[in-house]
């Protein structure tokens, strides 16, 4: 996948999540797009700083 196409993808998704925010029946469905949107991504991330982590205390 080229970086365009990553860059395309992921404005594509910020539009399907304001056109479900602005169509959502309440308050609790718009928190459950932002808590599943955000989620995924802040879990990718903290499982790479631990990776990152272990792999360096284990190197020295």
């Amino acid at each position: 996948m080229t970086p365009a196409q990553f860059i395309y993808l992921g404005l594509q998704n910020q539009e399907q999540i304001k056109e479900k925010l602005e169509n959502a029946p309440d308050q609790a469905y718009e928190i459950g797009v932002v808590i599943g949107t955000y989620l995924p991504f802040i879990l990718l991330v903290v499982f790479a700083y631990l990776m990152y982590y272990f792999i360096k205390k284990k190197k020295d």
